[in-house]
């Protein structure tokens, strides 16, 4: 049988323009109102569909060849677009927001802060947290599962990037201050004017001071690292320990703060979005949470996950890749054109945008059989292999590929095992749950009653 990839060796792109395009706004209405929805009613128009925000010029590739194109060659298309300069003044110039040259520099930097042997180390942390988070539920207790996990992953993060000394403290600034800030930027994102930002509204100000609260505690950690001159074992020792290879330079104060900054928002809020996900999609799907605890009660018996357990919790790591495919926490990034060049057949000029949503290209038909169905079978190997390449992208791919993909597997799938062998979640009666395009994509609040198993 002839795979997706044998059929576009030799194809014609089909170059589309999206409807309902106004003058001067483009289609920023639309993506305005319902970005998730607009966006997923594009591939029926073409394998690239241009867009308008504003006066810009933006592409959205539909087929995961032009996807491959754009996020492995960074040197044409390199990080941009409005959400990446929105986003400077909060991450700084991190593995985010860098540009190609200093991104290149920084990743080989940040690289060993996620070497196999620290993510061992930070599992142990996963799983004294989960183990406590699993322990604090009582029978009947109705939990709000997006709020659980929000603070699950903040006290997780927070205790892989800083010692123990200082993670309590750390966690309950981050805490209060990231919704904040997560609600502001996204705010701002999405506001192709920039006006909304200045004005002296309760929200902007809530924002302003949240984000002047976690730049503080950032400085004042990385000082007292400074000070202190010794491995703690955490992800700021080893962001002050790694040298460049190539020219023995270290990071500055500065870039280690945009670095924290930058793996706090990307590490608490994605894992947590997907989680919530997780939960919600097995509570929909009686037969699939039935084999999740099968696996879990044969591989645990009556204890906690550990980090060792992974290899053996293939269903538990199948039903969040199968999660990751139908909710992605990134849900769209953007490129910006650096030099003329084609896709697609389409001539693309300095300064043109590229969106990439994983979330629309994980739900065309043509890739996914039963795009809508949750089916994490599909992800055996003698399956997945049938997978076009670059299909599923929930963590990009390419030399801007997530940093921390493994580390939030892990975290997942041992949060996942360790609730699962104690609990079911269902959900209340009449809770509605739809996808909140926000920084990550969200359920919003998930009221959900505890079971005991």
């Amino acid at each position: 049988m002839k795979t997706l990839r044998d059929k576009t060796a030799t194809r014609e792109w089909r170059v589309a323009r999206a409807p309902g395009m106004l003058p001067l706004l483009g289609n920023a209405l639309s993506m305005g109102r319902d970005p998730v929805r607009f966006l997923s009613s594009l591939p029926r128009h073409g394998d690239l569909v241009e867009l308008r925000i504003g006066g810009k010029r933006t592409f959205l590739p539909c087929h995961p060849e032009l996807v491959q194109q754009v996020l492995l060659n960074a040197r044409v298309f390199d990080t941009g677009g409005p959400m990446k300069e929105k986003a400077r003044p909060i991450l700084g110039n991190g593995l985010i927001t860098s540009d190609r040259t200093d991104h290149k520099r920084q990743r080989r930097l940040v690289q060993p802060a996620f070497h196999p042997a620290r993510i061992a180390t930070y599992a142990h942390v996963m799983h004294e947290e989960v183990q406590a988070q699993a322990g604090t539920w009582q029978a009947g207790q109705v939990v709000d599962v997006n709020e659980v996990t929000q603070a699950l992953t903040a006290r997780i993060t927070a205790r892989a990037l800083f010692a123990l000394d200082i993670a309590p403290h750390a966690v309950a600034v981050i805490q209060h201050c990231l919704p904040v800030i997560v609600r502001g930027a996204y705010r701002n994102a999405v506001d192709p004017t920039g006006l909304l930002a200045k004005l002296p509204t309760p929200a902007n100000r809530e924002f302003k001071r949240a984000l002047e609260q976690m730049h503080r505690l950032i400085d004042g950690i990385v000082e007292d690292y400074r000070t202190a001159d010794r491995d703690r074992g955490d992800l700021v020792s080893a962001l002050l320990a790694a040298e460049d290879p190539e020219s023995g330079e270290k990071l500055s104060d500065q870039e280690i703060h945009d670095q924290v900054m930058t793996l706090l928002l990307a590490g608490i809020e994605t894992t947590a979005s997907a989680l919530t996900w997780a939960f919600h999609l097995l509570a929909q799907n009686p037969e699939a949470e039935a084999r999740l605890h099968a696996e879990v009660d044969e591989v645990l018996g009556d204890r906690s996950p550990e980090y060792k357990d992974l290899p053996d919790l293939r269903y538990t790591q199948r039903v969040f890749t199968e999660t990751l495919r139908l909710y992605p926490p990134a849900w769209l990034y953007t490129r910006t054109t650096t030099t003329a060049t084609e896709l697609g057949g389409a001539r693309l000029q300095p300064g043109d945008d590229i969106i990439i949503s994983p979330y629309v290209l994980h739900r065309i038909p043509e890739l996914f059989a039963r795009p809508e169905h949750f089916d994490p079978d599909r992800w055996l190997p003698d399956r997945a292999k049938d997978v076009a390449r670059g299909a599923y992208v929930p963590f990009g791919a390419g030399s801007r590929k997530c940093i921390g993909d493994v580390f939030g597997i892990t975290e997942a799938t041992l949060a996942l095992a360790a609730i699962a062998s104690r609990w079911r979640l269902r959900p209340l009666p009449g809770t509605r749950v739809t996808p909140r395009p926000h920084m990550s994509l969200s359920t919003g609040p998930l009221p959900m009653r505890v079971e005991p198993r």
